[in-house]
């Protein structure tokens, strides 16, 4: 019965990297996605500087060019999908998109989005899911995967990593931004973001949840990626606008790719010595 299904939808993403408490928060916003002065304001003009980084870090990496379709023939996972605002980007440039978000209200919001626009309902596909949910029949069928504004909601940061390791191709992409925690991601991040300016709907964040770079990247490099880019990034709350910038004491992006040896079929099993390539990676980091 449906009942069952949702208590049981419930009780496995209680055991996974969801937090229900975020949950709840998001759910209350759903429908606010595509106002773009509205509370996902900052996450729109955040499009101007991260679709760029997937784009040219992806076509570097690349020797075949599609003149206006420049990810074309390249599958993303968007984890964290919300209502849709990177994942409607990518497809434009041709990728070929899966957009996963356990909160129904927001794939319901990020569905009707697309469906104006013949071209993006073809190539985009959302679901209703954790990355964990997805992890058996998703297995190294990613060439990249993008978590935007994501890590720093999640229960269990090394789990997510770990997922993000098998449902991506061997020498796949993943890509993160995500917020430091540093004394001053606390003062702007939270004080003035959200409780000053409102650029932020209040209880977005909570700091002791931010991630340092230093903690990602020991946790990408000890569980099969190599990590590539490390970007500071800067919100100007006057121009609503991003750039890039040398330091990452506020919000940051990675990109980091995987080793190319093979996942293994359990995502909770710790990946033994010789299924990582880097040198710093040892076994038993798993916590």
């Amino acid at each position: 019965s449906l009942f069952r299904l949702t208590v049981k939808r419930l009780f496995s993403t209680s055991h996974s990297s969801v937090d229900s408490k975020e949950m709840k928060k998001f759910q209350l916003l759903a429908h606010k996605w595509w106002d773009e002065e509205g509370e996902y304001a900052a996450l729109h003009s955040m499009n101007d500087i991260r679709v760029p980084f997937i784009r040219d870090t992806l076509l570097s990496m690349s020797s075949n060019y599609h003149l206006g379709n420049p990810l074309s023939g390249i599958k993303i996972l968007d984890v964290g999908c919300g209502g849709g605002l990177l994942s409607e980007p990518l497809g434009r440039l041709g990728a070929s998109v899966t957009g996963i978000d356990p909160v129904e209200d927001n794939i319901r919001t990020a569905d009707r989005h697309k469906s104006f626009d013949p071209v993006l309902a073809k190539r985009i596909q959302y679901k209703c899911s954790s990355l964990e949910e997805i992890v058996e029949e998703s297995m190294e069928t990613f060439d990249v995967i993008v978590a935007s504004e994501v890590v720093e909601h999640v229960a269990d940061l090394e789990t997510f990593i770990k997922c993000c390791f098998q449902v991506l191709k061997p020498e796949g992409s993943l890509f993160i931004t995500t917020i430091n925690k540093t004394q001053l991601s606390y003062v702007l991040g939270i004080v003035v973001a959200e409780k000053i300016m409102g650029i932020v709907p209040e209880g977005t964040h909570e700091w002791e949840k931010f991630v340092p770079p230093e903690e990602l990247e020991r946790l990408l490099e000890s569980n099969g990626f190599s990590v590539k880019t490390v970007s500071g990034m800067l919100y100007n709350p006057l121009w609503g606008s991003w750039s890039w910038m040398e330091s990452t004491s506020l919000n940051y992006a990675v990109h980091a790719v995987r080793s190319g040896a093979r996942a293994q079929s359990h995502a909770t099993d710790t990946l033994p010595e010789t299924d990582i390539q880097q040198p710093s990676a040892t076994a038993g980091t798993a916590g």
